[in-house]
């Protein structure tokens, strides 16, 4: 179920009815993670090479390789940085996007269905803050892990693992239940979309492909979400469980 979820979601995301959304979703994750590393830069810049330039005079010449390899550590700590941010960004992308991916999935592998509905705009915006929120927490608290040996990369599949899955997968389910209602639908099959998230978590790990995690995650959330209402019938999508704004 989480395989062929996984594997929907990633034919759609070439899919000519997800183009529009694919370039959307791309381009504004790339503008985000350009302008998060101007500011990295700067910050390292105004802030951390002084000091670091004042230590570097009392260098011997023969230790002027200390220079190179700190210009190397600097990289690397920007890039790690930016690695960390990836997680949030993808938190926020989703939270603009999330409806437009699910809407042409439904449209797409589910037209017979009763069609979902967005959330009103003053929920999504809070929905959307407390999941960049929740997010930016958790990988604050992977951070101080990746100082843990034998924790660290472990400690970024959990952490987001666990948020990722939880967030995307209410997301999708938000779209026919009340926010309670997706809540405790959640928590009754937590074992299924934590093991989805971990697959979104691998997702996020991989360079560049990594960009359109907003893209795999809310669309393997939404087939999720048919999939295990389907096999639920305590479940079940009828009329009468949907969001006031949902039915009439």
């Amino acid at each position: 179920m989480i395989l062929e979820a996984a594997r929907l979601s990633l034919l759609n995301l070439f899919a000519p009815e997800t183009r529009s959304v694919f370039w959307k979703v791309l381009g504004l994750t790339l503008v985000v993670l350009m302008g998060l590393w101007f500011a990295l830069r700067e910050v390292f810049f105004l802030y951390i090479w002084p000091y670091l330039a004042q230590w570097m005079p009392t260098v011997p010449d023969w230790a002027g390789w200390l220079t190179f390899i700190f210009a190397i550590l600097a990289g690397i700590g920007l890039a790690l940085a930016l690695a960390l941010l990836i997680a949030p960004v993808t938190a926020l992308i989703a939270g603009l996007f999330l409806d437009d991916v699910a809407e042409v999935v439904e449209r797409r592998d589910y037209a017979t269905d009763p069609p979902g509905m967005a959330l009103p705009l003053g929920q999504a915006l809070v929905e959307s803050a407390k999941f960049l929120g929740v997010v930016i927490i958790g990988n604050i608290i992977a951070l101080f892990l990746l100082f843990v040996p034998g924790v660290n990369i472990v400690a970024f599949f959990l952490v987001n693992g666990y948020l990722l899955g939880r967030e995307f997968f209410e997301f999708a389910a938000m779209r026919f239940r009340p926010a309670a209602e997706a809540k405790a639908f959640r928590e009754k099959h937590r074992g299924t979309v934590f093991l989805g998230g971990l697959l979104i978590a691998g997702f996020l790990a991989i360079p560049f492909l990594n960009l359109l995690t907003p893209l795999f995650a809310a669309g393997m959330m939404v087939h999720l979400h048919k999939a295990v209402s389907r096999k639920d019938p305590s479940f079940a999508l009828a009329q009468s469980s949907r969001p006031n704004h949902l039915r009439g």
